[in-house]
């Protein structure tokens, strides 16, 4: 499973405002992934956040991940802002070994905890490379 880097090349953004506000939505959410026997885990920290408000998706090998703050959502004159509880869409590339039938997600305490099952027998193969 891979971040998917190409988000350029797949209209998400284009020009210098528009680049900004993309960048702006990546740092809304981190993301850690770690895994297990059986599964990536895939943590999102958004908290603050509406559990009915994220969405997520597969479509072909790409796993979407969005948040959309509801309609009237309170926007305070802020004095400082270290955190934003504002919208994102992260997108990631699964490769074959995921099966897709079978994410599942929850929220709680502030963290999106996305559950993506690896298929029995079809896991990644490991190769040493040598660093010379």
């Amino acid at each position: 499973m891979n971040y998917n880097q190409s988000c350029a090349a797949k209209g998400n953004y284009s020009g210098s405002r528009n680049r900004h506000l993309f960048i702006r939505s990546m740092q809304r959410a981190a993301v850690n992934i770690y895994k297990t026997d059986t599964h990536f885990e895939m943590l999102v920290f958004a908290p603050g956040r509406i559990k009915e408000n994220f969405s997520l998706g597969v479509k072909g090998n790409e796993l979407s991940i969005t948040y959309t703050p509801p309609e009237g959502f309170p926007r305070p004159d802020w004095i400082m802002r270290e955190y934003s509880r504002g919208g994102f869409v992260r997108t990631f590339t699964l490769d074959d070994s995921i099966d897709t039938g079978h994410i599942t997600a929850k929220y709680v305490d502030g963290v999106l905890q996305v559950s993506l099952p690896v298929m029995a027998g079809k896991e990644a193969s490991k190769q040493e490379i040598k660093v010379n």
